[in-house]
């Protein structure tokens, strides 16, 4: 009955061109909806009830290039097929198209163009919001160092990020101290990171893509992520950087035409399985003591480098089930698909390329050959490498090759 009677005390308020939605909005009770006809508004809008805003015909809402354009600072805000533009430009007051403040809780912004604003969304100490299918675009004439951020998630649980495409920002998404999220289905690109997480635990990334940006996902001190069947390509930088993660797990993923597919920097106890790393300039850069990582059933393909690695011992990758490995030389004499003898990411030769890229060259030529072919006989001048004792002979992913050749154009 408690229920009945607040549906039935709700109401709807119109708002017709040439009126004033924050007038609509002081006027309104809790619950009420309020329904904004197609027209311009310019207006800088304050919300401290629960609402709902709902565009009729995509209405804009101009923030006149001043502050907030909305600022949320109520529970159970909706916010709904609005066009929110023309925040103000002030970093220091994170100036933003729509800004929850901490408190906004189950806050939902869905179906909105938000353009032409310093931060996107700036979501501060608000859990259990939802985002869904919008469009977000920065100021893309400004440098990337002066623009806002997408999305900003800081100090915030169970937040649902999912189906945006987000574009021309300092980072698509940056997540801070904000911990059981699932980020699904959304397109981040033409921006420094396509997302930025620091602190962030127990968080799910799944279903998206990350291209033509500096790096795709930068993942920095993060505990129990889940990424899995995302695709980062054309980053000029790194594809996926995985830095200072513990006990997570990046599965299925097509990393393709970055600089570096994988960077990977202290990480441990990590599962990296069933990844296609192809055709980048580095397949993966391991560094500074990332072990006790379980890497099996990925596919690395026509990398120019397959790894880089440089440490004290082997590192052993593939134990269990093995990695596929395009440029391995052996052979499988009984037919069982894994190969007869161990595969070794970097030789001497390897080393040598490294030191001096001019001589790559001569990497075809009989004298780097038999160069090579020594350094297999004399294990005094081997060099410590990712080893795996089980490579297969085909890849685990048959439709490879469309990932080729999709690389960062270098004129930009």
């Amino acid at each position: 009955m408690l229920l009945w009677i607040s549906a039935a005390a709700a109401a709807t308020l119109q708002v017709a061109p040439g009126q004033s939605i924050q007038a609509a909005i002081d006027r309104a009770a809790a619950g009420d909806t309020i329904e904004i006809a197609r027209a311009h508004y310019v207006e800088n809008l304050r919300i401290t009830r629960p609402l709902t805003l709902r565009g009729i015909d995509r209405p804009t809402v101009s923030g006149g290039l001043k502050g907030d354009t909305i600022r949320i600072a109520a529970e159970d805000v909706t916010i709904e097929g609005l066009i929110v533009s023309d925040s103000g430009d002030s970093l220091r007051e994170q100036n933003a198209g729509i800004y929850l403040q901490p408190g906004s809780h189950r806050a939902v912004v869905r179906n909105c163009d938000i353009t032409y604003s310093l931060f996107g969304l700036w979501i501060e100490q608000a859990n259990d919001v939802l985002i869904e299918n919008n469009l977000i675009t920065g100021k893309r004439e400004y440098q990337s160092s002066q623009r806002g951020n997408g999305i900003q998630l800081y100090n915030t649980h169970r937040a649902r990020i999912i189906g945006n495409n987000i574009s021309f920002v300092r980072d698509a998404l940056y997540v801070d101290v904000s911990h059981n999220a699932v980020f699904r289905g959304n397109k981040l690109h033409h921006s420094r990171y396509g997302t930025h997480y620091m602190n962030a635990y127990d968080n799910v990334w799944e279903d998206n893509d990350t291209w033509m940006n500096r790096g795709g996902l930068a993942l920095m001190e993060v505990r129990r992520i889940t990424v899995r069947n995302n695709r980062a390509w054309a980053n000029s930088d790194h594809g996926i950087m995985l830095r200072t993660i513990q006990d997570s797990v990046v599965e299925n993923n097509i990393v393709a035409g970055n600089q570096r597919g994988f960077f990977i920097y202290d990480a441990e106890y990590n599962a990296l399985r069933g990844n296609a790393i192809i055709d980048n300039v580095v397949g993966v850069h391991l560094w500074a003591g990332s072990k006790n990582n379980e890497v099996e059933g990925n596919d690395f393909i026509a990398n120019r480098e397959q790894v880089r690695y440089v440490g004290a011992r082997d590192m052993p990758w593939g134990t269990k089930s093995g990695n596929h490995w395009s440029n391995y030389l052996g052979w499988d004499r009984n037919g069982d698909g894994t190969g007869d003898i161990q595969y070794e990411a970097n030789d001497l030769v390897d080393r040598l390329s490294w030191r001096h890229p001019m001589m790559k060259l001569l990497l075809a030529s009989p004298a780097v050959q038999t160069l090579r072919l020594v350094g297999q006989q004399f294990p005094l001048l081997r060099a410590p490498s990712i080893v795996d004792p089980n490579p297969q002979m085909q890849p685990h992913n048959p439709d490879w090759s469309q990932w080729r050749g999709r690389h960062f154009p270098r004129s930009q």
